[in-house]
């Protein structure tokens, strides 16, 4: 199994602020993951809440983890999701009872515990970067929800990290290991549909500002430390709420709304078939601007990218179409639904579950469906839409340089500002 570069407990807790003395400069050592092909992948879960929750449930259901730790500000949360893993691990035991679940109310405490493998990182989106950048440097495989970053600094920041410290990294943009979306894309990649024309993504609404009244703060909430490197505002149960009718989604400081919740899925499969993987487009613009009738993202192939259509994505192609969602494939004509893939045709990564991929490629060292860079690059598209959005103007992209063109007040969005003293990356 090929080692990974990481950092010692020590240095990792240096360099965090856990420990007095930080070195910054400390050397570097080799460590051999804990696991071997035949054992438990070791795991701990920071947030559990709407999807973290879901998450665990499927983790700590599977025969090849060991759930070892949790950590979450909401006392409620962090304690039912160490309910949850010892009911499911005493069930397993002859003697019908199991107290294995450590609870970490600072996330950096579990980061820095040799025994722990890999970490699935569930919080809300403003504090993905932060939070996966650590745990690239104290030596685990990452599972990070989508959107996978706030902003486009901390999502190439990101994959530095992973890339430096040799991470296993997925992003949770599911879709990518559903067969309808893979099938779509291949039957678009492969000419099946003739010349590709347009692309439409079925994406919602972009995040706005919030000015919300202070309300009283629940007893076992961490307002603080939620809040993290993010503006900082009296407690509003509104601003931690997951709902996805409001909450925090929709709230800018800590979101980019369904530009970034939704596009992390479907700009990211409209890439996957414009075969964009690592790039993205050279020109955004808003809807009402140089004529757009919708947000619109041109790529140096010159094929445009709308956030519009019905449901799913939408590739349209000179001699036909294709439209995917979950649980959904339809093509115009039919029969390109029935068409099987020549040997030399483009094969795309091939990922029936999306949870025990990225399992897999911890035990093989490969990268997984939704590699961080892919997730970046996916992301990336997203923030550029928002920032049209947000600017109302039209955005010229270099995809290589990862630079907006000649626009400072637009590239102002590129890093947000992080919150003292939460500023570790």
């Amino acid at each position: 199994m090929k080692e990974k570069k990481t950092l010692s407990r020590r240095q990792f807790l240096q360099r965090t602020g856990l420990a007095a003395g930080a070195a910054l400069a400390a050397p570097m050592i080799w460590r051999k993951p804990a696991h071997a092909a035949t054992d438990r992948i070791t795991m701990g879960f920071i947030g559990v809440g709407n999807m973290g929750s879901g998450l665990l449930r499927s983790f700590v259901n599977n025969d090849g983890v060991q759930v070892l730790a949790i950590s979450d500000v909401r006392e409620a949360h962090a304690n039912e999701g160490k309910e949850r893993v010892e009911e499911v691990y005493a069930d397993q035991m002859e003697q019908g009872t199991y107290e294995g679940c450590d609870l970490h109310h600072d996330f950096r405490e579990l980061l820095a515990r040799e025994d722990i493998d890999a970490v699935v990182i569930a919080t809300p989106d403003h504090w993905h970067g932060t939070m996966a950048v650590l745990a690239c440097q104290a030596g685990k495989d990452v599972y990070c929800e989508k959107p996978l970053s706030l902003d486009i600094a901390d999502a190439q920041a990101m994959v530095k990290a992973a890339r430096r410290y040799q991470t296993v990294f997925q992003t949770g943009s599911q879709q990518r290991s559903d067969h309808n979306f893979r099938i779509g894309c291949e039957l678009v990649r492969n000419g099946y549909i003739g010349e590709l024309q347009e692309v439409y993504a079925s994406v919602g609404e972009t995040s706005h500002p919030a000015y919300l009244p202070e309300e009283s703060l629940p007893d076992g909430v961490d307002w603080e430390r939620w809040l993290g490197p993010s503006p900082w505002y009296p407690f509003n149960s509104e601003r931690m709420s997951g709902d996805y009718s409001g909450g925090w989604r929709f709230i800018r400081d800590t979101s980019g709304g369904m530009v970034t919740d939704w596009g992390a899925h479907h700009f990211d499969i409209a890439q996957w078939g414009l075969g964009m993987d690592g790039s993205n487009p050279v020109e955004i613009i808003p809807p009402g601007v140089d004529g757009a009738e919708y947000l619109t993202f041109i790529y140096d192939n010159g094929v445009p990218l709308y956030r519009g259509g019905n449901r799913g994505v939408r590739f349209v192609g000179t001699e036909g179409e294709i439209v995917a969602d979950r649980g959904f494939l339809e093509t115009d004509p039919p029969e390109l639904a029935d068409i099987e893939l020549k040997p030399d045709d483009i094969h795309l990564y091939e990922s029936n579950n999306h949870h025990q991929n990225w399992l897999d490629c911890i035990r093989s060292r490969r990268r997984p469906v939704a590699d961080v860079e892919i997730g970046a690059s996916s992301v990336t598209t997203c923030h550029l839409g928002n920032i049209a959005l947000w600017t109302d103007r039209a955005i010229q992209w270099d995809p290589e340089r990862q630079e907006i063109i000649d626009d400072p007040v637009a590239s102002r969005w590129l890093a947000r500002p992080k919150r003292d003293p939460y500023c570790w990356i």
